[in-house]
């Protein structure tokens, strides 16, 4: 005899029953969603703001001069890579890109003009932006 089932709902708590009535079990498994919220403790953080004005590469294009500010890397106080930010959408976007970070304080690796590549430390603030201008005396 084939029996039929149906779900009293979809949670690790469901059971199901078989048509007849005549057994009910727990699933060994559910059915969910995991948020990247929840796989990422950085988006539960309060978050703050960073621009950083680092050297512009110079490109062409139809034959106007584009300067798009260049990549730059944000570490962690202990050395670790934190995140790798392009600074512009397109090779003629000279404005450079702001970034959410969560609150905190971080190495900026990024070249500047007149330096070439320097580091430096910066602190994010909760809701607030963060300005770090490399050629800026």
């Amino acid at each position: 005899m084939l029996a039929t089932c149906k779900a009293s709902s979809v949670s690790s708590k469901s059971k199901l029953r078989l048509t007849d009535g005549s057994q009910e079990f727990r699933p060994a498994f559910s059915v969910g969603f995991v948020s990247a919220r929840h796989l990422d403790d950085r988006a539960e953080r309060p978050q703050g703001y960073l621009t950083v004005y680092s050297a512009t590469d110079r490109s062409e294009d139809g034959g106007l001069l584009y300067y798009a500010h260049s990549s730059y890397a944000i570490y962690t106080i202990d050395g670790r890579l934190f995140k790798r930010v392009e600074n512009h959408l397109s090779a003629t976007d000279e404005t450079p890109e702001m970034v959410s970070l969560p609150i905190g304080s971080y190495i900026v690796e990024a070249r500047s003009e007149k330096d070439g590549y320097v580091r430096r430390p910066v602190t994010i603030n909760e809701g607030r932006g963060t300005i770090l201008d490399l050629d800026l005396k």
